[in-house]
């Protein structure tokens, strides 16, 4: 049993991911096309260690007899295309924030809320969410059934990877200017990059809060409970790849560390890193490469009658993106939510 996938946004560095994901994790695929813009046509992008693959123009793809598409090419394109890709009757899962907060779309992360994906054939797509939530709820949902989260304070730092190839470029090229004394002109970022910290991710909303920070807080309550309030900051930082989150989180009843580091042990995709001494914690690099959801410095918070503080890391292109969507596709083929169309 095996399916014929299209990787929407191949050559950008998430769609680079999902084509290594589906390889490393050995999907069952019979074919593998990788699509993205017009201008990238016959550019060839890796599948696994040997397979070169043929980027072929979105924009002329017929969709019809492909049964996956993993969409990862910005918002306002997967807008035009997974709709048209959904009515071919191929499923779409899209990494971008198109259609995440549309109530017949499942906003899906495997370890929290599978079963939301029985409601995928009303629109035949399913949401990926944004890679600072997902993380963060990977290590709530643990905590969550122990104790009832009532309100969550969460600071990002965020990598530079997070809004793309040239925002990466830009953290290298910024980095090296400082050494040789040139200028650095912002130009994916608001303010130079290197060696900064940047309190703002994505556009400014009405209330004060940044789009980024709006997502991780209806994602949150659309994923895990809609009933848990979430405060976010969200900050860029001149680091390439990795997000890490410190996550402070008020329970509606008593929980204990113990009792949290024992949960957490135990849930999927989370690893627990957290030894109080130097070095005894997980950072943005150690994360790079890895797929899990890493805590560290768990403690009590002592400000507030039922709280816990935490130390939280992920690979922003993996978790946070490529291996959330094969996840995804992992679970409709493992609970037979899909299946090869003739000849798979």
């Amino acid at each position: 049993m095996s399916y014929r996938v299209a990787v929407v946004g191949a050559t950008g560095a998430v769609g680079r991911e999902i084509l290594k994901t589906l390889a490393e994790r050995d999907f069952p695929v019979r074919e593998v096309i990788a699509l993205a813009s017009g201008r990238s046509t016959g550019l060839e992008v890796s599948f696994g260690e040997k397979a070169v693959l043929k980027v072929q123009a979105l924009e002329r793809f017929d969709f019809k007899g492909t049964e996956i598409a993993l969409f990862s090419p910005g918002a306002s394109v997967s807008a035009v295309h997974a709709p048209r890709a959904a009515a071919a009757g191929c499923v779409v899962i899209d990494n971008t924030s198109q259609f995440r907060m549309e109530p017949e779309v499942p906003l899906v992360v495997p370890e929290v809320n599978p079963k939301a994906l029985k409601g995928f054939a009303r629109r035949n797509i399913i949401a990926n969410p944004n890679c600072s939530t997902i993380q963060m709820v990977v290590a709530l949902k643990p905590l969550h059934d122990i104790a009832r989260i009532r309100r969550v304070v969460v600071a990002t730092y965020q990598s530079v990877s997070g809004a793309g190839k040239e925002a990466m470029d830009e953290l290298f090229n910024q980095t090296r200017a400082v050494y040789v004394n040139d200028p650095t002109v912002p130009e994916q970022f608001s303010k130079p990059i290197a060696f900064n910290c940047i309190p703002q991710i994505d556009r400014f909303m009405e209330e004060g809060e940044t789009k980024e920070e709006w997502k991780m807080a209806v994602e949150t309550r659309k994923i895990l409970d809609p009933d848990i309030a979430v405060l976010a900051t969200c900050v860029r930082v001149p680091v390439f790849i990795g997000h890490a989150e410190a996550v402070h989180v008020e329970f509606e009843g008593p929980i204990d560390e113990e009792q949290a580091a024992e949960a957490l042990r135990e849930a999927p995709g989370v690893q627990l890193v957290d030894k109080r001494e130097d070095g005894g914690y997980v950072t943005q690099v150690d994360a790079a490469g890895e797929d899990a959801v890493f805590v560290s410095r768990l403690r009590r918070d002592p400000t507030v009658p039922h709280g816990l503080a935490f130390w939280c890391v992920s690979d922003n292109l993996r978790k946070g993106a490529a291996l959330n969507a094969v996840q995804i596709a992992e679970a409709l083929h493992a609970e037979g939510l899909i299946r090869p169309r003739r000849g798979g």
